[in-house]
């Protein structure tokens, strides 16, 4: 496929621009991060062989309230939920804050390893 001149020369940032554009980039990151989340949290409970019911007594929680933390398109929850239900898993949970996806660090273990491209 010949590349025309109108398209962009930095792949995947017609996206990230498509996201800005529209102001949802927020939402469609939270999304992602909770469905990873969610993910985690029922790997956790199949590997454990915990039912729903057992993780929110153990969380002493109410099962709709495991319900919302587990579904991937609900991002209102709080840390002390998702720290609740690790713990209940024999998890912990952490919280880290980063750089932008096009912010760079210039200290730091992580920029001296970096590769510039």
């Amino acid at each position: 496929m010949k590349k025309t001149s109108k398209e962009s020369r930095h792949p995947g940032s017609s996206f990230d621009s498509f996201l800005d554009e529209h102001g949802i980039r927020e939402e469609v990151d939270a999304v992602a991060i909770k469905r990873v989340l969610a993910w985690q949290l029922e790997e956790a409970m199949k590997d454990q062989g915990k039912t729903k019911s057992v993780l929110a007594r153990q969380m002493g929680t109410s099962r709709s309230q495991l319900n919302r933390l587990l579904d991937p398109n609900n991002v209102a929850v709080s840390l002390e939920t998702v720290s609740r239900a690790a713990r209940a898993l024999g998890k912990r949970m952490e919280l880290r804050i980063l750089p932008g996806r096009f912010e760079r660090s210039t200290t730091g273990p992580v920029a001296a390893r970096r590769r510039t491209y």
